[in-house]
């Protein structure tokens, strides 16, 4: 499927986790918008948008398992949860609880916030390896309090590239009465998902990264229950609209003032590609490559894995600890000497190595990664 991507040809591209990478169809719809918006941009902005976003919100909403009204577009995971976080009526005496695994954009704006509101934000240590989903249930579970307001939590962390049991996590909190987020970024293309089953009250997930659509495309979801908690990050027409739509929540944040909309209207055509590629037999082959090369790595290298269980679905993106060495500079030389596009960092005291394994790679991929870290290490 390599032919199908506008990736440089001579990079190998094993960092598909961090901006994603749009196929060449996909990719011709979002220019096809594009054009259409310039040919006659009253007509797509102020004619056609409302029925043109509602058809594409309609597609995305039976992808994910929930109502269309449910569920709205924004550029990107960090804008929305910006939205909510913004939106949230908390004080003195009201704790956020997360992991220390969170996304760093994410961390900052709920500091920001805390800082203005006087909560907490308190990021619940989750030691690596984890030993099961159980143990971290009640690991994390053991720093809810009477304090506890609100429960952020990502579904595929982006730094440990872990998979948080979070449908367990958001059956207790509507028992105990607490909101959850959740920060789904990495989920939608890698995880079957249907929202309303998961249980989360707010939900946030990236179109343009494991779903291939083009970059500027993620959404937001928020059971109906919640939806008048959530003020609109910019306020414009849909805040007292003179035609009110169907849903109140999709008229205050829907529109934005004078947007592109090109790659929220080609996220159908995301959706549409990896059903007629058969996505789910592609994600089991590049979870089970991922699931190999841990081994190769472990084994071979001596890396190692931040869980001690295997999953029975395993996802596409994975990180392992590196041994003593300095991990930007790893990073360089993979790509400078080799050509491989990867991510290793430093987090929580650790050398990390990230890789992810998408459509586009293959065992040559990961046999030259293999061979790369044999010399440089």
């Amino acid at each position: 499927m390599k032919d199908l991507f506008l990736l440089d040809p001579d990079v190998i591209y094993l960092n598909h986790g961090s901006f994603g990478a749009c196929p060449a169809p996909v990719f011709a719809e979002y220019q096809r918008w594009q054009r259409e918006l310039e040919r006659q941009p009253v007509e797509l902005l102020g004619r056609r948008a409302v029925e043109l976003l509602a058809n594409a919100r309609q597609e995305l909403a039976e992808y994910l398992g929930c109502a269309a009204n449910d569920l709205v577009y924004f550029p990107n995971p960090t804008t929305a949860i910006n939205m909510v976080a913004r939106s949230l009526d908390l004080g003195r005496g009201d704790e956020i609880l997360a992991t220390d695994h969170e996304y760093g954009a994410m961390d900052r704006t709920w500091r920001f916030v805390c800082q203005k509101t006087g909560a907490r934000y308190i990021q619940q240590p989750i030691a690596v390896p984890l030993t099961s989903p159980e143990q971290f249930v009640e690991r994390f579970w053991s720093g809810v309090n009477e304090s506890t307001s609100v429960i952020f939590i990502s579904h595929i962390t982006s730094p440990t590239a872990l998979r948080f049991p979070v449908e367990t996590i958001c059956e207790r909190a509507r028992q105990a009465g607490i909101l959850t987020i959740v920060d789904g970024a990495h989920a939608p293309g890698q995880l079957e998902l249907n929202l309303v089953q998961l249980g989360a009250d707010i939900y946030t997930g990236a179109c343009h990264k494991w779903l291939c659509a083009p970059k500027g495309s993620a959404f937001l979801y928020a059971r109906p229950e919640v939806q008048d908690q959530l003020e609109p990050l910019v306020v414009s027409w849909g805040w007292e609209p003179e035609k009110p739509g169907a849903s109140p929540f999709i008229d205050q944040h829907e529109w934005q003032g004078t947007r592109d909309l090109a790659a929220f209207l080609a996220v159908p055509a995301a959706i549409e590609f990896q059903r007629k590629n058969d996505w789910q037999t592609v994600r089991q082959r590049c979870g089970n490559l991922a699931q190999d090369l841990q081994a190769r790595l472990h084994e071979g290298l001596g890396l190692q894995p931040l869980t001690n269980y295997e999953s029975p679905d395993p996802v596409q993106m994975f990180s392992m600890e590196l041994p003593e060495c300095d991990p930007e500079r790893l990073q360089r030389e993979l790509l400078e000497r080799f050509r491989i596009e990867i991510v290793a960092r430093r987090w929580s005291g650790l050398n990390l190595l990230r890789t992810s394994v998408q459509a586009y790679n293959d065992e040559k991929d990961l046999t030259a990664l293999v061979t790369a870290l044999e010399q440089l290490l």
